[in-house]
C-alpha cells in the first residue's frame, strides 16, 4: 500500500507569489503591441493540465458542486473546486487537452488567456491577455482560425466579449468573497482534511483546506441565519456542503486514470 499527500495551500501559494494560477506573462491589450496578434479558436485546456485546485465564485457553484468537491483556502478562506487528489494532477483534462464530458469547465479556466489587472498601480483594471498563452497568434500565421484583437486601433469583437466576461468575472467574485467574509464572521470555518483509497489501496490525503462547519450552521441563531439570507450567503453555504458527495466522482476519475496509466 502506498500513500501521498495533496496540499491545497500550494494552489493558494502560487497566487501570492505574485502572479495567479496559470498566468506567466500578463501584458495589458493594446493595438501598438498587440495589433498584429488574435486568439486562435481552438478548446485546449492543457495550461489547467497540473490545476488540481482551481478558483471558483458563488455563481457557477449549483453548475460546479455536481463534479467537484468546493473547499475553502488560505487566510482569505478563498473557495476552489477539488480536481485531482495528486499534486499537480487534474483527472478532468485529457492528454488532449480536452475537458473531461459532461464536467462543468470553471469560468476561471474558460476565462483564460485574459485577464483584468491593476494598470501601473493606477488602481483602475484594464484587460490584460497571457503572452505566453499557446492560444496567441499571429493573424497571418496561417495556423488555422485567429480571431483578432484589434480591427486597426479598435478593439475587436473577441477583445469586447473578453472585456465582458472578465468585468463579470471580477463582480462575482467580489460578491462571493463578501459572502465568504460574512460566513467568516459567523465562525463557520473549520479545517478539514481528506483520505481517499483507491482501488488496489492506495492511500490518497488531501490536507490544508476549510470547510463550512455543518453542525455549527445548524445551530446558529434565528438572527445569524437572517442575517446570512440577506447576505446571499446561503445558496454558497448549501452548495458547498452538498458538493461533498462529489469526493466519489473524484476517487472514480483517480481509478479511471489509475488503470489508463497501467494499460
Amino acid at each position: 500500500m502506498t500513500e501521498s499527500t495533496i496540499e491545497t495551500k500550494a494552489v493558494e501559494g502560487a497566487a501570492a507569489g505574485g502572479l495567479p494560477l496559470f498566468y506567466s506573462r500578463p501584458e495589458a491589450l493594446n493595438p501598438v503591441r498587440h495589433g498584429s496578434l488574435g486568439l486562435a479558436a481552438r478548446s485546449d485546456f492543457s495550461f489547467a493540465r497540473q490545476a488540481h485546485a482551481i478558483p471558483v465564485v458563488a455563481s457557477e457553484m449549483p453548475a460546479a458542486m455536481r463534479s467537484y468537491p468546493i473547499v475553502f483556502i488560505g487566510p482569505a478562506k478563498a473557495p476552489v473546486i477539488i480536481t485531482g487528489l495528486r499534486q499537480n494532477e487534474n483527472l478532468f483534462v485529457e492528454a488532449s487537452g480536452k475537458w473531461l464530458e459532461p464536467h462543468y469547465i470553471p469560468a476561471y479556466v474558460r476565462r483564460y488567456p485574459f485577464i483584468l489587472a491593476d494598470d501601473a498601480g493606477s488602481g483602475r483594471l484594464t484587460l490584460c491577455v497571457d503572452r505566453a498563452s499557446e492560444r496567441i497568434a499571429e493573424v497571418s500565421s496561417g495556423a488555422g482560425k485567429v480571431a483578432p484583437f484589434f480591427n486597426a486601433s479598435e478593439a475587436s469583437e473577441a477583445s469586447r466579449q473578453a472585456l465582458a466576461f472578465c468585468n463579470q468575472f471580477q463582480i462575482d467574485f467580489n460578491t462571493t468573497r463578501a459572502m465568504v467574509e460574512k460566513i467568516d464572521a459567523h465562525g463557520l470555518f473549520a479545517p478539514r482534511q481528506s483520505t481517499v483509497t483507491l482501488e488496489g489501496g492506495e492511500v490518497l490525503n488531501v490536507s490544508d483546506f476549510q470547510v463550512i462547519d455543518e453542525p455549527a450552521f445548524n445551530k446558529l441563531s434565528d438572527e445569524a441565519f437572517l442575517d446570512l439570507r440577506k447576505s446571499g450567503a446561503l445558496g454558497l453555504v448549501y452548495c458547498h456542503l452538498a458538493s461533498s458527495n462529489s469526493w466519489t466522482s473524484l476517487v472514480y476519475q483517480a481509478s479511471l486514470r489509475r488503470l489508463v496509466t497501467a494499460a
